[in-house]
C-alpha cells in the first residue's frame, strides 16, 4: 500500500528503540524523511548511515526544556506533516510501593514534555493547515495492569489531553490519535517481566512465558506491525481518524469501549 508519504517529513521520538524505531522503519520504507530524536548518538548515526539523507539526527533528553526547543525548531525547519511522541514508562510498582516523588517523577517523564512539545506544534500545523500527531502510550488506559499504576495514572492524562486537543483543532486537516500497546518483544517489557519474577518468585524465563500464557493471542507483540499502524495514522490516508485510542493487546483488554 502507498502510504503517499513518499515527499513528508516526520519526526520521531524515541527513534533508536521499540516501537519508535519500528515506526521509523516503517516510515524510511515508504520513502518518508524521518528526523530521529534518541539520547545515544551512536545508535543515530548508525541509522544515519543506512538512510543518508532520509534520516536527520538529533541528540537529545525529550523531558529538558533546551532539547523540547530544539524539537520544535527542527520542525519549523524541515516543516514536518507529522510527529509520533513516545517515550519510556516508569518503574513498576504497585500504589503501595510508591513515594511522592515517583509520582513527580512520572508526571514529568510522562505527561508535562509531551504537552509543552504538542502547544509548540500546533501552531505550525495550523499554519500549514495539515498535520498528524501519534502519541505511544499503554493498554493500561483501556484496562489498568498490574504493577503499572504510574503509567496507567499518568497516560490517561494524556488520554484526556488528546481527545480534547482534537475536538479544539478539528475541522484543519489536522489528526490527533493513540496507540495503546500492550505486551510486545520491546527492551521495554524487560520491567514488568523482571517485576513478575520477583513478585510471583519465577526465573525470568518462567515470569516470561507466564505473561505470554495470560494473553489470549498467545504470543507477544511484534512492534514492528504496530510501527506499520503508526506510519498509517501520520499519513494522509487517516484523514477521517481522530480523537481515538488504538489497543494493541492480542486480547486482554475486556472492556466494551
Amino acid at each position: 500500500m502507498d502510504l503517499q508519504i513518499a515527499k513528508q517529513t516526520f519526526i520521531v521520538c524515541g527513534a533508536t528503540s521499540g516501537f519508535g524505531h519500528a515506526t521509523a522503519k516503517a516510515l524510511l520504507k515508504e520513502g518518508a524523511t524521518v528526523i530521529g530524536i534518541a539520547r545515544h548518538t551512536d545508535k543515530l548515526k548508525k541509522l544515519a548511515e543506512i538512510h543518508k539523507q532520509n534520516f536527520i539526527p538529533l541528540t537529545g533528553d525529550l523531558t529538558t526544556q533546551k532539547t523540547i526547543d530544539e524539537v520544535a525548531a527542527e520542525a519549523r525547519k524541515h516543516d514536518i506533516d507529522g510527529i509520533l511522541i513516545n517515550s519510556a514508562g516508569p518503574p513498576a510498582k504497585s500504589f503501595a510501593e510508591t513515594r511522592i516523588e515517583d509520582w513527580d517523577a512520572a508526571y514529568q517523564n510522562l505527561l508535562r514534555w509531551k504537552v509543552d512539545l504538542t502547544q509548540k506544534l500546533i501552531p505550525h500545523f495550523t499554519k500549514k493547515e495539515y498535520g498528524r500527531i501519534v502519541y505511544i502510550e499503554s493498554a493500561s488506559v483501556k484496562q489498568p495492569i498490574e504493577n503499572l499504576v504510574l503509567s496507567t495514572s499518568i497516560r490517561l492524562a494524556v488520554v484526556g489531553m488528546m481527545k480534547t486537543l482534537s475536538q479544539e483543532i478539528s475541522g484543519q486537516n489536522i489528526t490527533v490519535n493513540i496507540i495503546a500497546p500492550g505486551s510486545h518483544e520491546t527492551p521495554a517489557i524487560e520491567r514488568l517481566i523482571k517485576k513478575k519474577s520477583e513478585t510471583d518468585g519465577l526465573s525470568y524465563d518462567d515470569a516470561h512465558q507466564k505473561m505470554i500464557n495470560n494473553i489470549p493471542a498467545k504470543q507477544m507483540g511484534d512492534p514492528e506491525k504496530l510501527g506499520t499502524l503508526a506510519a498509517w495514522l501520520l499519513s494522509p490516508l487517516s484523514e477521517f481518524v481522530t480523537g481515538q485510542v488504538y489497543a494493541l493487546e492480542g486480547g486482554n483488554v475486556k472492556s466494551t469501549l
